[in-house]
């Protein structure tokens, strides 16, 4: 009986699998053969504020796509592996959607008894870009943006038994002014497929009436202390916010404060976080109600500091913990030939942190889009210097004046400067607590830039605790903590700012194409082209380091290399 029980199970995995398999005949990563339908993206979420109890609703989904119009399909298409985008390989369906067509998601899911008298929080990583989401036939909320997380309490909406849970999104790509990073309709050259619905994990978690939103944490080395902001909801006058901060499993600090107030804590010998030393003190929150701890969290912060200084020599140089830091390091894009915005796995999402550590590199770029959650927490353990980029959106690019700017920028609609702002304040206000993140990137290259110093006059007085580089290769205004120069392939400065930091932001983009690595078999893309390994090292170290080296020595204090991509 027992031996039929188990083949009975085996066959109802083996059907389930059987649902699911990558779609499409392009290059696969190593980690595409692991993934197993019945544990997406297993891994916590959101690991700088983590409770014990969660679900996971990744998995194997409904999907359909039906016309704009459409108010809900009669049928569904199949099965969408989630969390991976309708046009990915992964998803297991690679169709695209355009801004013609919406594509709804239906699920089913039961909340465990033991949540009974809590709230259920459902959460998504991200879904781009416009979002409604539906629990038993109610319409819950909304979003707006393809970066950010956002969730919804759906406790009164929930009935006994099964619930059921649909999502409809609609993603216009280029053919809308959203942020939307190198995504096109048409993909070619250095612009990418789209990536529409859902791409970072869905998930739940029970909270109680009165808990913990977010916590913000600011380090201040010079002071030797952090400062915490914690929002809260359904708090009441009384409420308390107990902090205790512990280096390993010391407990070194612990302040109250009544919910609102922010608390400064003094952290005894502080140790400094570098990508040398990522040292991170742990964080514990709790509300406390009458007595009662109504809800509690764990975090984690780290005592860095970034700035820039003008040297002996006149030179306004980059510095980490009030010493010179040479920052150096990859154009990293996060895109994945099977999963496109979504790695396969935590295991691969780690793999370039890795290989950027192993390679001597000590930051990244992350250009124009953001990763998940653990990403960030990934860079924070390893110790790696991130510079986040705002996704662009709008038009792109538009050049004006390849020295300073003279001219008339890119007028954007009312709509779409509303747009620009929501998510870039939902980006940084999500990133702020990260300490791998030390400068913030609204513009790239021309591409949707507009009102260049409302914008970073703004951005510089919402986070003055790290660098803002106002557009990474132009257009160029006085504004902000730096210079940033592109030159491809280089290295060379064409530039040189007196009163910022002058950077070589992008070099590089040699190209070897890889028999068997090739997204698009017959041609490979690069700004130069050569035919060995031999070859593209000799021209790597011999042409572009030294010449660094000498660039180095003059004016500036970081380099970005674009890496090779699929």
């Amino acid at each position: 009986m027992k031996n039929i029980l188990l083949l009975y199970l085996m066959l109802g995995v083996l059907s389930l699998q059987a649902q699911w398999q990558p779609a499409g005949d392009k290059i696969k990563t190593k980690w595409a053969a692991e993934v197993d339908p019945d544990n997406v993206w297993p891994e916590y979420p959101r690991p700088i504020m983590e409770r014990a109890d969660w679900q996971n609703l990744n998995g194997l989904w409904s999907y359909a796509i039906a016309p704009v119009n459409t108010i809900e399909p009669g049928s569904y298409d199949g099965n969408i592996l989630v969390p991976f985008a309708v046009e990915s390989s992964l998803s297991g369906v690679q169709r695209a959607v355009g801004k013609e067509n919406v594509l709804w998601y239906k699920r089913t899911f039961e909340v465990p008894d033991q949540w009974e008298g809590q709230n259920v929080l459902l959460h998504f990583g991200a879904v781009d870009w416009r979002a409604e989401v539906i629990v038993n036939g109610i319409k819950v909320g909304e979003h707006e943006g393809g970066y950010a997380p956002f969730y919804f309490d759906i406790t009164p909406y929930l009935v006994a038994g099964e619930q059921e849970l649909k999502v409809k999104v609609w993603d216009p790509t280029d053919e809308g002014p959203q942020p939307r990073g190198k995504q096109v309709k048409d993909p070619e050259g250095i612009w990418y497929t789209p990536v529409t619905g859902i791409w970072q994990t869905v998930w739940l978690e029970p909270v109680s009436e009165k808990s913990i939103t977010s916590i913000k944490t600011t380090p201040d080395i010079d002071a030797s202390s952090i400062t915490l902001a914690v929002k809260a909801r359904g708090t009441t006058y009384g409420d308390i916010i107990t902090v205790k901060v512990t280096d390993g499993a010391t407990l070194i600090a612990e302040q109250k404060a009544a919910i609102g107030q922010e608390l400064v804590i003094t952290i005894p010998d502080q140790k400094l976080w570098s990508p040398e030393s990522p040292f991170l003190y742990g964080l514990q929150v709790s509300i406390t109600s009458q007595g009662k701890v109504t809800d509690q969290v764990n975090s984690y912060f780290a005592m860095r500091k970034i700035s820039s200084k003008r040297d002996q020599k006149g030179i306004v140089r980059l510095q980490l913990n009030n010493e010179d830091y040479f920052q150096f390091g990859p154009l990293d894009q996060g895109w994945w030939p099977d999963g496109l915005y979504t790695a396969p796995s935590d295991e691969a999402l780690m793999y370039d942190i890795k290989k950027t550590k192993e390679f001597g590199f000590n930051m990244i770029r992350k250009h124009v889009k953001v990763e998940p959650a653990r990403w960030y927490t990934h860079c924070d353990r390893m110790g790696v210097l991130v510079w986040q980029d705002m996704p662009n959106g709008d038009q792109q690019p538009i050049w004006q004046n390849r020295q300073y700017f003279t001219g008339t920028e890119l007028k954007r609609t009312s709509e779409s400067e509303a747009i620009f702002l929501k998510e870039w304040k939902e980006i940084m206000d999500h990133l702020f607590s990260y300490p791998s993140i030390v400068c913030w990137v609204p513009f790239n290259e021309g591409w949707g830039q507009f009102k260049t110093k409302e914008i970073v006059e703004w951005n510089m007085a919402y986070d003055p605790s790290r660098l803002i580089n106002p557009a990474s290769g132009g257009n160029h205004f006085p504004v902000g903590d730096m210079l940033d120069l592109h030159n491809y392939p280089g290295p060379e400065m064409y530039l040189y700012d007196a009163q910022r930091a002058t950077v070589l932001g992008e070099y590089g983009g040699i190209g070897l194409a890889l028999k068997g690595h090739l997204w698009e078999t017959d041609r490979n893309w690069g700004y130069i082209q050569f035919k060995s390994s031999r070859e593209v090292t000799a021209k790597y170290v011999t042409s572009m380091l030294k010449s660094l080296r000498r660039w180095q020595n003059r004016v500036f204090l970081l380099r970005c290399i674009p890496r090779p991509l699929m």
